[in-house]
């Protein structure tokens, strides 16, 4: 099909529609609850922990999208590739899972039932609607998703403007008239003593430094699609509307984490950043605002449900084409629906622990494929960083896991050795490792390259 897309030059509202359609492939579930419930969480310390928050939920998915066009990759699968293909394809289906069917896309329709409609049912019929409604969502997220062709068109200059204008109402609304000064609202004590770090994990649960990754295959097909099918001008178009659409992403991430600070003066602390949306919006507007907030909220959901069933079904096919993309993405969508069926709580429970494993390995990829440049793709300096990365990854995993995991006894003996090292206590135990094997990784690499010189052997790498 894309042998016969004419070539051309993009123009600025071609950059416009690309980039509104990346951030609304990005901004999906997560990404208003969770900051919303940060600001809840740190209170007048909500600054410092906005800084770290946008580490991981702005920064690192902007420098995935940059990995992909630095590496000229169409996919999670390329970024893994220079570890060799079998660590490639179990990479691709750890990262399609965890931000498809078993945790981010069912998170899509569970978050939009919980925020936009739950409120509407008497609590003993949430099961059944929440059933009806997930059908309704996946089967309309399949429909708009199975002609690739369109998805740019049917997300970046339909769904992503009419979620941006309800969203700007929300704002003008609850900025004009705010609930409390946040600087004085009280923070939890986590966020008292270490705001920066907690903001930053809480960074993962928008998954979005994965998802990076794996929506690079959505952004490239649709950028091939506008005409730039030289891998060259691809990237490069990729990278600038990718910059734009994190830009505006971090500024809304930013307005959302004050909001949630904001709210303390009028609410107490909620169980979850849906549950403080509600409690706001229905402050200000009342029904008409559940109204507003149920569309804004199923709009902006629906867009992030269609890029991932879209990813999840083009790297499968291209992988296992045993399959054609229109299975692959009846499958996706009917596991998505049924996870989605677990509830919202459980979702998030359970997914946490696997973005503690995946998000160490998904930056030091990250970083490794913007770097590659530097040491040729050598294949040495990815083993190296990965092996000393993965390691603390896994208790990461372990410590994440609810109670009957990490309080079991196999749980509390990981628990006790993963207390030596570095930065445990803050979560961030994978840093020192990851730099340890960057740097034995950069030391190998420049001895098999001093041995080329002197022998005429190739250094191992992969391109």
């Amino acid at each position: 099909m894309l042998n016969r897309v004419q070539k051309r030059n993009l123009t600025k509202r071609d950059y416009v529609t690309l980039s509104s359609m990346i951030f609304a492939l990005f901004f999906g579930a997560g990404n208003l609850i969770f900051p919303l419930h940060l600001g809840q969480l740190a209170g007048g310390h909500w600054g410092i922990a906005a800084a770290g928050f946008l580490i991981t939920a702005v920064l690192l998915p902007l420098l995935s999208v940059l990995a992909v066009c630095v590496t000229k990759s169409k996919g999670v699968y390329d970024i893994g590739k220079p570890l060799g293909a079998t660590f490639a394809v179990v990479f691709m289906v750890l990262i399609h899972f965890t931000i498809g069917p078993f945790f981010g896309t069912p998170r899509t329709a569970t978050v939009s039932f919980t925020v936009g409609l739950a409120p509407f049912f008497p609590a003993k019929y949430q099961s059944l609607a929440l059933l009806l409604f997930s059908a309704a969502f996946f089967g309309l997220a399949y429909y708009l998703s199975v002609e690739q062709s369109k998805i740019m068109a049917r997300v970046g200059k339909l769904l992503n403007p009419l979620f941006l204008l309800l969203l700007v109402a929300i704002f003008a609304v609850a900025f004009s008239s705010p609930l409390a000064h946040a600087g004085s609202t009280s923070a939890t004590a986590a966020y008292q003593t270490a705001g920066f770090t907690n903001g930053f994990l809480q960074g993962y649960n928008t998954m979005d430094a994965l998802a990076g990754l794996a929506l690079g295959v959505t952004i490239v097909t649709a950028v091939n699609f506008m005409g730039q099918t030289d891998p060259n001008k691809a990237a490069w178009v990729t990278a600038r509307a990718g910059f734009f659409s994190m830009a505006f992403e971090g500024l809304i991430y930013v307005l959302l984490i004050l909001l949630g600070a904001q709210s303390l003066g009028q609410f107490k602390l909620s169980d979850n950043g849906g549950v403080a949306f509600d409690q706001i919006v229905n402050h200000y507007m009342g029904n008409v605002g559940q109204a507003i907030l149920a569309v804004l909220i199923i709009t902006t959901c629906l867009t992030t449900a269609i890029g991932l069933v879209a990813a999840f079904a083009q790297d499968f096919h291209k992988h296992f084409d045993f399959l054609s993309y229109k299975a692959w993405l009846r499958i996706t969508c009917l596991a998505s629906f049924l996870t989605a069926n677990v509830g919202l709580n459980q979702i998030i429970a359970w997914s946490t622990p696997v973005l503690m494993f995946l998000y160490p390995l998904a930056m030091a990829l990250i970083f490794l494929s913007i770097l590659s440049p530097l040491f040729h793709k050598s294949s040495v300096v990815y083993v190296w960083v990965v092996v000393f990365t993965v390691v603390p990854a896994v208790f990461d995993m372990v410590a994440a896991f609810p109670a009957v995991v990490s309080q079991s006894t196999f749980g509390q003996a990981m628990a006790h050795v993963q207390s030596f090292l570095p930065l445990a206590s803050s979560g961030m135990d994978w840093l020192v490792p990851a730099l340890v094997g960057a740097v034995f990784g950069t030391a190998h690499y420049l001895l098999l390259q001093r041995a080329k010189a002197s022998t005429g052997m190739e250094v191992p790498m992969k391109r």
